[in-house]
């Protein structure tokens, strides 16, 4: 049997950062502010036709149903996602990516390291923590679809400037 080693991609953690918390923005939003359901028209309009497809009906009712459940359905599918991504993180990690990023705006990092954890952390410590939770959501993320790993890698030059 080959041996077969499994190449963890390097990710360029500043990226990574910033398209992690994108994704948790948007199901912050998701989250938080109702779907407005759209309303069907029921006032006619006369809209003036040229000769051409005739037998062609528009629905509108139809079509105003067809995107209040699609569009609910997506967003409820996308937030289930990501909750389900969050939950196989360690439990210091899911604390950290849910107090801080899932539930309110205006949480910052010092009051997660200070108050929400216990024993408290230092800020260095909550630094490592946040970026293997970001790097795992990334792998797991980029496997859905949701963000594109590529964007994401370090270059050959981008690691050699760094050190």
């Amino acid at each position: 049997m080959a041996n077969m080693e499994l190449m963890l991609p390097e990710l360029d953690r500043r990226k990574t950062q910033a398209a992690v918390e994108a994704v948790l923005e948007k199901y912050r939003i998701y989250k938080t502010i109702a779907f407005e359901e759209r309303e069907v028209l029921v006032t006619a309009s006369y809209t003036e036709r040229f000769h051409g497809s005739t037998n062609v009906t528009s629905d509108s009712t139809a079509r105003t149903a067809i995107f209040n459940v699609d569009v609910q359905r997506a967003r409820q599918t996308y937030c289930e996602t990501i909750d389900q991504i969050v939950s196989r993180l360690s439990e210091k990690e899911r604390v950290l990516v849910t107090e801080r990023y899932m539930k309110d705006d205006d949480v910052f990092d010092y009051k997660i390291y200070n108050h929400v954890f216990d024993p408290p952390v230092s800020k260095d410590t909550y630094t490592k923590i946040r970026t293997r939770a970001f790097y795992k959501m990334a792998l797991a993320l980029s496997d859905r679809g949701l963000i594109n790993m590529e964007s994401l890698s370090s270059t050959r030059k981008e690691r050699q400037k760094l050190g």
